[in-house]
Parts: C-alpha cells; structure tokens; sequence
C-alpha cells in the first residue's frame, strides 16, 4: 500500500541544551564526569542559570533517527510530547528545520518541555543532566492515527515504555500500523530499559513488531542470555526481521532464519552518543528504498559511522550519505 511517509518515528522529544564548561563548573554541580544524571524541573533551572547555551536542538532517540533518516532522502514523520513553552517551541523549530512533519499538539498543564543539558569540559567529554518533563506524557491520545496509517513503517522508541500510559500510546499505533498493512519497528533502546519492561517487550514483540533493532547488551537482556550468539537465535523465533549492532565489528541481520553478518569500517571515535539511533535510521531509510538487508545494514553502518566522528548524535553540515 503507498505512502505518504517512509517512516514515523514516534518517542520521547527532548530539547538539548549544550554548554562548554570548565571541569570546575562539573565538580561544583556535584556529577561525575562524563555521567547522566536524572534531575527535576528546579534544578534544570538552577543549571542553566550558571552556564553560557550555546547551543538549542531537537534531540531524544527516536528524534535522532528521524533527522538522520531524513537527511538520508526518506520522507519521515515524528510523534513526540513537547509542553507549549519556549524549549517546545524551538524543539517544533528544529523539527521543521530538519524537513520532519511533526504534528504533536504541546502539552498545556505546567509540566516543562524535556531537556538534556550537555556539559562539555575542554577535553571534549560530556556530562548530561536529563529532565524527563512533558515527554512521558505521551499517551493515546497522541498518537496521530492518519499520520500512522500514511507510514510505510512506524519506529518505536523504547524508552518511552517507562510509564503505563505511554506503553499504551505504543500498542495502539503498532495496531493502528499493522490494521492499515504497514510495517512496525521497535529499538529496545537500552539494557536497563529491557530489564524494567522484559515482559512488555516480549509481548509486543511478538504481537505486532515486524523489525527490532538492538546492540548486543539488550538483546542478550531481552533473552537474559550472555551469549549474543543464543540471543540471535531466540529473536530469529520472534520477528521476521532484526538488526543489532556490534559497535567496531559492525552489525548482523537476522531475517527469515538467515544470519548476515556486516562488518563496517573503522573511523575515529569522538562521540558514542548517537550510534544505535543512526544505524536504524540507515536501516530504516535503505530499507524504505527497496535496498536489500545486507545494503540496509551497511547505511546503518555507514550513518553510526559518520555520527560518532564528532560531538552530538546529530549529523553535521557535511553529511552526505544518501540511501
């Protein structure tokens, strides 16, 4: 059935807020270095009144795959709860500067837009402090059902199954997907993610998703194995289609009881933050243009590649991978 979008991604929208600071500043804050620390509404205030933005962007998983699928000629969607401030505002802004189609109505109770706060100190390593904010509250309410049934594939982010309204939300768009013939993608996103929601996962894994996306860790999680060798065996029994990152060896397939396993090319590490979310939407766009698997996997290589040669999990001016 056609399509007005190759891919919806639907997740948790969070506004990045990056600093450079001293290792000072860091200490003073009471993080450890290079840490993620959860943190409330008052004390992302209370941060960003010390330190210099420099820099406001659209960020969060399943945000991170859109803009890199887009920047791969895919036509994508994105659903994602912001609240109708400021931080909202320049996340819709980066949105549409992205070319992404982004329809969410903003949450209007007091609850703030989400952010991360990105500290870099000179030797180029990061400290986050994240406010999970009006993001989790996306519930089925949001899920924008023509735009769902107008996606060659919906891609689901992972995190966002820390609240029940939101794992709700993400069953009804896999059902809404799969009624009107479309494909449903999930990324576990993280082993602790995997090992709060096992169950969840397992189900809607086996009810409604047609692709996983996983690194070693979550899958050997999601089957409480520690071989990843067992664990692509056991998701070979639940979906037609996975594609799970090895980092430096590259990534393997596993499609209709076939293994393809694809190496990638060496590159310079700088930054980390971004390569699972790059891969997929590689995968994700070669596999919207009719690419065979092995192919998807090497844009999905190619992207994560080309994200972690510098700071941020976005691609920069000079991308120019294409599917």
């Amino acid at each position: 059935m056609s399509a007005s979008y190759d891919i919806l991604c639907i997740g948790n929208a969070i506004v990045d807020i990056l600093a450079s600071v001293s290792h000072e500043t860091v200490t003073a804050l009471g993080a450890v270095p290079g840490s993620m620390t959860l943190i409330d509404a008052a004390t992302a205030h209370d941060i960003e009144a010390r330190i210099q933005v420099e820099q406001v962007s659209g960020g969060g998983s399943g945000a991170n795959t859109a803009a890199v699928a887009a920047r791969m000629g895919a036509k994508v969607a994105y659903l994602g709860k912001v609240a109708a401030d400021k931080a909202g505002e320049d996340f819709a802004r980066d949105m549409s500067a992205q070319g992404l189609y982004f329809p969410s109505a903003p949450l209007v109770d007091s609850t703030p837009t989400a952010r991360c706060i990105v500290l870099v100190t000179p030797d180029g390593q990061r400290t986050m402090f994240t406010y999970l904010g009006a993001c989790t509250e996306f519930t089925t309410e949001d899920v924008a059902a023509q735009t769902v049934e107008n996606s060659a594939i919906t891609y689901l982010e992972g995190y966002l199954f820390d609240k029940p309204q939101a794992q709700a939300a993400l069953i009804r768009a896999a059902e809404l997907a799969q009624k009107a013939g479309k494909r449903v993608a999930l990324t576990l996103s993280d082993t602790f993610c995997v090992e709060r929601h096992r169950d969840a996962f397992r189900t809607l894994i086996s009810k409604h998703v047609d692709v996983l996306f996983a690194n070693e860790a979550e899958l050997q999680a999601l089957y409480q194995v520690t071989d990843t060798d067992a664990a692509l065996v056991a998701v070979g029994h639940d979906v037609s289609l996975a594609a799970v990152t090895r980092g430096a060896e590259g990534s393997v397939v596993v499609a209709n009881g076939e293994r393809h396993d694809v190496v990638t090319q060496p590159v310079n590490v700088v930054d980390t933050t971004g390569a699972g979310d790059a891969f997929a939407a590689g995968f994700l766009a070669g596999l919207a243009k009719g690419h065979d698997l092995t192919v998807c996997a090497q844009l999905g290589n190619k992207a994560a590649g080309a994200i972690i040669t510098r700071l941020g999990a976005r691609p920069a001016e000079d991308f120019t991978l294409k599917a």
